[in-house]
């Protein structure tokens, strides 16, 4: 997905990838309301930082941005490397998502 296409199109929170600054954004209002980051290695995305503005704290922001910059991974054929506390966190939640780590990798970050 490009810059500025729509992943998501739910009513309050779009999520659309900016490969220019390696991150997946999630817009509220057209606004960016928190960000994953992300560096392509080899065949996995590694994401390695979550940021969601205070005033969208506890309102599923987060949580919607990291599920579909997961399922982008998935579609694009590439693993995900959890190195961010609440990628791996949303993971270790949602095991029905946790195959797209690596096997190899999965118990350095606490999935079954």
């Amino acid at each position: 997905m490009g810059y500025g296409v729509p992943m998501t199109a739910d009513p309050e929170v779009m999520v659309r990838d900016d490969p220019a600054k390696h991150r997946f954004e999630a817009l509220v209002d057209g606004s960016v309301a928190g960000f994953t980051t992300y560096q392509q290695q080899g065949d996995v995305l590694a994401f390695l930082h979550t940021e969601v503005d205070d005033a969208y704290e506890g309102q599923g922001v987060g949580s919607t941005l990291v599920k579909e910059a997961i399922q982008a991974a998935r579609a694009r054929g590439v693993g995900v490397l959890p190195s961010c506390s609440f990628v791996a966190s949303y993971l270790r939640r949602h095991p029905d998502l946790q195959d797209v780590v690596p096997a190899g990798e999965r118990a350095r970050f606490g999935l079954a």
